[in-house]
């Protein structure tokens, strides 16, 4: 999982290409097709016409497509939520917050957050595992507020799945050396929970070619890290040690930078390392 600090981007920052690179003028039309699509969405809702309601968000997902290239841009073109680029196949654009259902571990399905269908700090980039898997899902911890159109308070849900765009989340999921998404060492019991709920409904043990590839990054970098080790006892007296020290550091660098595929991955197996000399690199 990598964490994107969505709240404090725009598709209008200075930083992006200029292939994504949204003018303002398109961008402010944009947010006002949102609102008005989201005042549609109301008065269908306030009618009772839920399924005309659904259909109206259904026959407008371009309108949320048209981001998906500057969602995109923001993780190097990764799964926010697996770090893979293509091989938990295609990437969508997921709405974290379902937008027509929401589904909680136990009781009835509950409406979903329709108001939240074309408000794009709720979308996130997700493979299509993750992201069908997922589906309408979204528990919340047991005696958690619930957000309603007429009382929202999404900021005071209590989620059971880890946020991509929470910078704390992002801390509580780990990976081994087998290619395992696991809870981060010393999470606490309701963190546990969260991490196991997110890995097991997004499917993020189960694909057997990402764990693959995870198991590789890690025994890549575990053998990068054996190499540095090596030469780097050997400094003291040997430039061509000191050479292969600033090499191997550089490797292990773009392993771990955030465009890398499954950095995660890597850096996690650095961190597990517990030698200080190793967590200088990913500092």
């Amino acid at each position: 999982m990598i964490f994107i600090d969505l709240e404090n981007k725009l598709p209008t920052d200075a930083d992006l290409p200029a292939a994504v690179r949204w003018q303002q003028a398109d961008w402010d039309a944009w947010l006002a097709e949102s609102k008005r699509l989201v005042g549609e969405l109301a008065k269908l809702n306030a009618a009772g016409k839920v399924k005309e309601r659904n259909e109206l968000i259904d026959h407008h997902s371009g309108h949320w497509g048209k981001l998906k290239p500057w969602l995109l841009a923001l993780s190097g073109g990764k799964c926010w939520f697996t770090e893979a680029r293509d091989i938990a196949s295609h990437l969508d654009v997921e709405h974290f917050r379902p937008k027509k259902v929401a589904r909680g571990v136990k009781g009835p399905d509950r409406d979903g957050y329709w108001w939240l269908a074309f408000e794009y700090t709720n979308f996130r980039i997700a493979g299509t595992v993750p992201n069908r898997k997922k589906g309408a899902w979204f528990p919340l911890r047991h005696a958690s507020p619930c957000s309603t159109y007429a009382k929202r308070c999404e900021g005071d849900e209590v989620p059971h799945f880890l946020d991509p765009t929470n910078a704390h989340d992002v801390t509580l999921l780990a990976f081994d050396e087998e290619g395992k998404a696991v809870p981060a060492p010393g999470a606490q019991r309701w963190e546990l929970v969260r991490a196991k709920r997110t890995v097991e409904r997004l499917k993020l043990v189960e694909h057997q070619a990402l764990a693959e590839e995870r198991r590789k990054i890690w025994q890549r970098m575990a053998r990068l890290l054996d190499k540095y080790q090596q030469e780097l006892a050997k400094t003291r007296t040997s430039a061509a040690a000191r050479q292969a020290v600033k090499d191997t550091a550089r490797e292990i660098a773009t392993l771990t930078k955030p465009e890398a595929e499954l950095s995660s991955v890597a850096k996690w197996c650095v961190r597990l390392s517990n030698k200080p000399e190793l967590q200088r690199l990913i500092a």
